[in-house]
């Protein structure tokens, strides 16, 4: 094999590795993951009002508010499917419990949806309001990680 050869060889090795590597985390769990790094971050907005590390700003907050309750209007059929759970591939925290208790999972999620659109409701009406109404939305968020996602 002369060097060309070679070369050609270890590259077409290099992509196909890295091709297998991307393939190890499905569509669905890419997907679930990227709804809730949106959940965070509109969180975060809030929460950085609701510790007084940023200024209230209705706008900003009714925005943010608006976002989750539109995260949680997603159907969530597509994101979990069986054998994407922490035990089964590298890259998530979903505990397996998710598909051994589906119907509390979903309960979960319905929890989550109704604390964001009361969230939506109270978000530009002053901080007080938006902090009142912000605490229900990280119990659910805490409720099901505590049930269903693995520690770090």
């Amino acid at each position: 094999m002369n060097t060309r050869s070679a070369l050609t060889a270890m590259t077409i090795m290099a992509l196909t590795t890295t091709a297998s590597f991307a393939q190890d985390v499905p569509a669905a769990v890419e997907a679930r993951q990227g709804q809730f790094k949106l959940m965070a971050l509109n969180v975060g907005v809030l929460g950085n009002m609701a510790r007084g590390n940023t200024a209230y700003d209705a706008n900003q907050a009714t925005a943010a508010a608006a976002n989750l309750v539109a995260v949680s209007m997603l159907d969530q059929s597509f994101h979990w499917p069986e054998g994407t759970d922490e035990m089964s591939i590298e890259g998530t925290r979903a505990l397996p419990a998710i598909w051994e208790n589906t119907a509390d999972f979903g309960m979960k999620w319905q929890a989550f949806g109704a604390a964001a659109t009361g969230l939506a409701a109270e978000a530009g009406n002053g901080l007080d309001a938006m902090r009142a109404a912000l605490g229900p939305v990280g119990g659910t968020c805490g409720a099901c990680h505590d049930a269903y996602r693995a520690p770090q």
